[in-house]
């Protein structure tokens, strides 16, 4: 019982019933159970049948069964009665997508094949202009599954010292030693693959000789040293893992650091791609070139030159999203055909003071591996980011789709294409919510008014949101709602879930999200959890859901 307190000498109070199952889960325990009891031979059969785990044995089937002892269950003759299933169905145990750690993936291809979970200005705690940098934000993205981490080096104020900083702003810097050892004790906790470290720097060769020294000091046999300058072929994750990759350009392409110290915002962005003046002394730090494991820059020339591959050595290229955006208009297919085998980074526009973000699919449809967003956040596009790289057990490389690696015929993302599948999308019921928040959280006079907002972000055609209706008064909302997704490219859908409290004013209230890979999802009934607007997921917050899939017809 939830009480609401409407005035001084008046008060409502609802009920707050227990979640309850709805009638096809009913129907489906009538179908696989026998006499109102559901025993292992029965769970095996629903598990192979209709969720369709085609290599789900009687031992998955006797583990769920075991899983469910503490909760007392089992009906009297030892199988699982009505209530039994359905608190299956919406536990831990019926996830929409394979559990972690299971990296399924061919990890043997170079790493041009991937797309790898990418950070933009990773020591950065807040915004770009005024926020402390920390070594904090590296451990926290590295914790979650981040690959690609982002320092900008810069000297300190008396030039005999490395800082790390958004320079040209009042962000406070942090020593790079700091940096070094927090992706040390981090990088191999959530995924044995490689970490690639991105250097933006504006030093002189005697601070790059010093950044060699810091950096094979730190790392040690955990540094990947490449065998040549020039690779006609990146390595494979497989081949490189518990390793760490230092990415820059070399450094003859650097600024002289005081005239570093006076450029614009733009213009580091710029110097960071390699359209700045190289240094003129020159003096080099070889140790620092050896270094090097995947070489970056971007040649003079324009569009052309930049997107130009060598049959003999491949390299990385950085665009911002603004660029990315301008040129896929007209070189589309060079930009598919240039990420083949090559490296591609796009980076936030410098105009993303507050750290905001972009929509990473343009970047993962013309193959871009390292679409480097700003972790520090939240935020949708962040949110899609998190659930794409929840694939592959979470190990923060995505293989590629066969078609983007297709170099007899280069995939083109402008063109029309054809349905490949519909995604079937039924919408039962969500529960845990009066478990994890207050009850005035939402409203002070009464229960919330959920809907459910389910969507496609993927290609343009691919893309859309559909919403429920609102429950009125009710923490344990039911919807029995049905949506349809036709899909072009599904390989690239993300399926976007956020649960909102109804407001009158039109400023709703949220009350969780999720993004899940629509390449993994799990046919069936599934228990979807639900995330914070941080993604932090929440401990009891889920829904009821029913995923399926139908290959397009046509005269449908």
């Amino acid at each position: 019982m939830s009480t609401f307190r409407v005035c001084f000498c008046f008060r409502r109070r609802f009920k707050i019933r227990e979640a309850e199952p709805p009638q096809d889960i009913i129907d489906l325990f009538n179908q696989y159970s026998e006499n109102g009891t559901m025993g292992i031979d029965h769970l095996h059969r629903f598990l192979l049948e209709f969720q369709r785990e085609k290599n789900a044995t009687k031992e998955n089937a006797e583990a769920i069964f075991h899983s469910l002892k503490h909760l007392n269950v089992f009906h009297r003759k030892g199988g699982l009665h009505l209530n039994a299933f359905f608190r299956y169905l919406l536990s831990d145990h019926n996830p929409p997508i394979p559990p972690s750690p299971q990296v399924h993936h061919d990890m043997n291809a170079p790493l041009a094949h991937y797309y790898l979970y990418t950070g933009h200005n990773s020591y950065l705690t807040g915004n770009q202009l005024s926020s402390d940098c920390s070594s904090e934000p590296i451990k926290k993205a590295l914790a979650k599954g981040v690959r690609v981490i982002e320092l900008d080096l810069w000297p300190n104020a008396t030039g005999d010292k490395v800082e790390v900083c958004h320079g040209g702003t009042l962000t406070t810097p942090v020593g790079l030693m700091k940096c070094l050892h927090a992706t040390k004790d981090y990088a191999f906790v959530i995924s044995d693959y490689p970490v690639v470290i991105t250097f933006e720097d504006h030093l002189t060769p005697a601070l790059q000789a010093k950044v060699a020294k810091m950096v094979s000091k730190t790392f040690g046999e955990m540094l990947h040293l490449p065998e040549s300058e020039s690779l006609a072929e990146f390595p494979s994750p497989e081949s490189l893992k518990k390793k760490i990759m230092i990415s820059t350009k070399p450094p003859k392409e650097y600024l002289e650091t005081q005239d570093s110290m006076e450029e614009t915002t733009q213009q580091q962005e710029e110097a960071e791609e390699g359209e700045a003046e190289p240094n003129e002394d020159g003096v080099k730090a070889p140790e620092y070139k050896k270094l090097i494991a995947i070489h970056a820059g971007k040649p003079k020339g324009g569009v052309q030159s930049w997107l130009r591959t060598d049959l003999n050595k491949v390299r990385r290229l950085s665009l911002s999203e603004q660029e990315l955006e301008a040129i896929s208009r007209s070189h589309g297919t060079e930009i598919v055909r240039f990420t083949q085998k090559n490296l591609l980074r796009i980076y936030p526009k410098g105009a993303r003071f507050d750290s905001s973000n972009y929509n990473p699919l343009l970047g993962w449809m013309h193959g871009a591996q390292m679409v480097a967003l700003n972790m520090q956040g939240y935020g949708k596009y962040l949110w899609i980011m998190q659930g794409m790289f929840r694939a592959n057990g979470g190990c923060g490389y995505i293989k590629k789709p066969d078609f983007l690696l297709n170099r007899s015929e280069i995939f083109n993302p402008g063109a029309n294409l054809p349905v490949k599948k519909t995604l079937k999308v039924k919408l039962y019921m969500g529960d845990g919510w009066h478990l994890d928040f207050p009850h005035t959280h939402f409203d002070l006079y009464s229960p919330p008014d959920f809907f459910t907002k389910v969507g496609i972000v993927g290609v343009p055609a691919d893309t859309t949101t559909k919403r429920s209706r609102a429950i009125e008064d009710d923490w344990v909302p039911v919807w029995n709602e049905e949506f349809h997704f036709s899909l072009t490219v599904p390989e690239l859908a993300v399926l976007r879930i956020e649960v909102q409290e109804y407001d009158t004013s039109g400023k709703h209230d949220f009350g969780g999200q999720t993004c899940l890979p629509v390449s993994e999802l799990r046919e069936g009934i599934r228990a979807v959890s639900l995330f914070s607007r941080k993604g932090n997921r929440y401990k009891s917050v889920k829904l009821l859901m029913h995923f399926e899939f139908f290959d397009f017809d046509a005269s449908m």
